[in-house]
C-alpha cells in the first residue's frame, strides 16, 4: 500500500551520540525510529564514532565534532571549534534534535549549541534543570539497556519505533566478503582489547583461551585495530588466526557476522557483535551496570564477578590490585560458554 502524503517522511533530523563506536551502535533503534518520520537524518558523533556511525541504517549523514565534555581524552575548548560546528548546524536547518547520552552525561552543552544554531525543537533526557535548552525533557528509569533508552526518549520526542521494527542493533547490509581473512569453515573470534584497561580480559587469558578452544576443535580467530598488532599476535600465537590491524569497520562487522560466536569484553566490538547478530561471550566488568550495557538482542553469556569491589565505579582503569573481576575466570569457562552458545544456536534452548 502507497503511503500518503501525511504518512510519508519529511523534514530533516539531527540525532546527536558524540561517543565512541559501541554507544553509536546502541543508538541505532533511536536513529531509525526518527528516520521513519524524518526524510533526512544527520548523526552528529565524535572521531571515534564516526566509522560506527556511517554502518547504521537511517543514517543520511554524518557529521564529526569532538566535544571537550564527552571524550576521555577532550580536547580543550576552542572558540572557533565551537563557532564552527554551531555554523554547521545552522546549515542544516533541522527541525528537530535528539541529544542522545547515557545516564553520568548532561546533553545541556550540546543542546546550548544546538539552540544557537537555531534547531527548531530539542529533545533529551536531562535530570538538570534545562531552561530554555530543551523542547522536550523526558526521564526515565536509569536500570534499562541503553537502545532502549534511547527509544523511550525517541518516542517521548514524537518518533515511536516503527510496528514492523524488532528494535535491535543493526547495520547496513551487505557486508564484506570477508572469507579470505577467515579461512573456511567454522570459527569463534576472540577479541582480546578494549578502549579502557578496566574492561579488558587479561591478555593471558585471552591466549589461553585460544588454545583451549583449538584443543577443543574450534578455529579462533583473533582481532583488533592497527595499534593492537602486538596484542593480537601474543593472543593469536601459533594456534589463533591473527587478522590485527586487516580490518576496517565494516570489515570486522563481515568477520563478526560470520562467527559461531565472539568472545569480547564491554567495548564496542561486542556490540558490534550484537549489530549483525552474533552470539556473545561477555567478559563483563562491573565498572558500569550490565544491566545497561551487556550485548543487546542476541544470546550471550555473561562472565565475570558483578559484584567485585570495582562494582559502578565507572573506572577506566581497575582499582582493585589483580584485576580479579576478570582475570578469575578461566580459559575453560570461556570455551564451555562458547559451545552452550553453539548449542543454542542449533537447538534455540536458551544458554544461560
Amino acid at each position: 500500500m502507497a503511503l500518503t502524503e501525511r504518512e510519508r517522511p519529511s523534514g530533516r533530523a539531527l540525532v546527536v551520540r558524540l561517543d565512541s563506536a559501541g554507544d553509536v551502535l546502541l543508538a541505532g533503534p533511536a536513529v531509525r525510529a526518527v528516520a521513519a518520520r524524518r526524510a533526512h537524518v544527520t548523526l552528529l558523533t565524535s572521531p571515534l564514532g564516526e566509522a560506527a556511525a556511517r554502518l547504521l541504517p537511517g543514517v543520511d549523514e554524518v557529521m564529526v565534532w569532538s566535544a571537550p565534555w564527552v571524550l576521555a581524552d577532550p580536547p580543550p575548548v576552542r572558540p572557533e571549534a565551537v563557532a564552527g560546528l554551531v555554523d554547521a548546524l545552522a546549515a542544516g536547518r533541522f527541525d528537530d534534535a535528539l541529544v542522545l547520552t547515557s545516564f553520568h552525561q548532561s546533553p545541556l552543552p550540546a543542546a546550548l549549541l544546538l539552540r544557537l544554531a537555531g534547531v527548531a525543537r530539542i529533545a533529551a533526557i536531562s535530570v538538570d534543570y534545562p531552561g530554555s535548552l530543551l523542547d522536550v525533557r523526558h526521564r526515565v528509569d536509569e536500570d534499562i539497556p541503553e537502545p532502549e533508552r534511547g527509544l523511550s526518549l525517541a518516542a517521548a520526542a514524537g518518533f515511536p519505533l516503527p510496528p514492523d521494527d524488532d528494535g535491535r542493533l543493526a547495520v547496513r547490509r551487505p557486508l564484506p566478503p570477508t572469507a579470505h581473512l577467515t579461512g573456511d569453515g567454522p570459527y569463534v573470534v576472540v577479541h582480546p582489547g578494549a578502549a579502557a584497561p578496566a574492561r579488558q580480559w587479561p591478555p593471558e587469558r585471552c591466549a589461553q583461551a585460544v588454545t583451549e578452544l583449538t584443543a577443543r576443535g574450534w578455529r579462533a580467530v583473533v582481532t583488533g585495530g592497527p595499534s593492537e598488532r602486538e596484542l593480537t599476535a601474543l593472543v593469536a600465537g601459533r594456534d589463533g588466526v591473527d587478522l590485527g590491524g586487516r580490518t576496517d569497520m565494516p570489515g570486522l562487522a563481515g568477520v563478526l557476522a560470520g562467527a559461531a560466536a565472539v568472545v569480547v569484553g564491554n567495548t564496542g566490538p561486542a556490540h558490534l557483535a550484537a549489530a549483525v547478530g552474533t552470539p556473545v561471550v561477555s567478559l563483563f566488568s562491573p565498572v558500569v551496570p550490565p544491566a545497561r550495557w551487556a550485548p543487546y538482542g542476541v544470546p550471550a553469556v555473561l562472565l565475570g564477578d558483578q559484584l567485585a569491589p570495582c562494582r559502578d565505579t565507572r573506572a577506566r582503569v581497575c582499582p582493585v590490585p589483580g584485576h580479579p573481576c576478570l582475570a578469575e575466570v578461566t580459559a575453560a569457562e570461556v570455551a564451555d560458554a562458547v559451545e552452550k552458545l553453539a548449542t543454542y544456536t542449533h537447538d534455540g534452548s536458551d544458554p544461560r
